[in-house]
């Protein structure tokens, strides 16, 4: 069965960065994309990064020029680097991915979640 593990998650005050990774297991579709979503307390989840296994990439307008993202097709792992992170960033990311052809950002588009990973950053 599908399985994302997602490590990397800690506290940093803002302006610092982290850096998570997730590693996917049980599939062998070779078209699929693989993203990062966040929620923080009292909010809905959202998109924040995408890739897909051609390569292209979607990225949340909040979140641009901070975030990057990285993928090994073949040990099916994402990576997220947050550089310069702001407290609007806390929130618990999860990596998340689905099969078949997609380059948006709707959590409801997503087939497959980890069990997330918190990212705390304090002004």
């Amino acid at each position: 069965q599908v399985q994302l593990v997602e490590s990397g998650g800690g506290s940093v005050q803002a302006g610092g960065s982290l850096r998570l990774s997730c590693v996917a297991s049980g599939f062998t579709y070779t078209r699929y994309s693989m993203g990062w979503f966040r929620q923080a307390p009292g909010k809905e989840r959202e998109g924040v990064i995408l890739i897909d296994s051609f390569n292209r990439s979607t990225i949340a307008e909040s979140v641009k020029g901070r975030f990057t993202i990285s993928h090994d097709k073949s040990k099916i792992t994402l990576e997220l680097q947050m550089n310069n992170l702001k407290p609007e960033d806390t929130a618990m990311y999860y990596c998340a991915v689905r099969f078949g052809g997609y380059l948006g950002l709707r959590v409801t588009e997503f087939d497959y979640w980890g069990q997330g990973t918190q990212v705390t950053v304090s002004s």
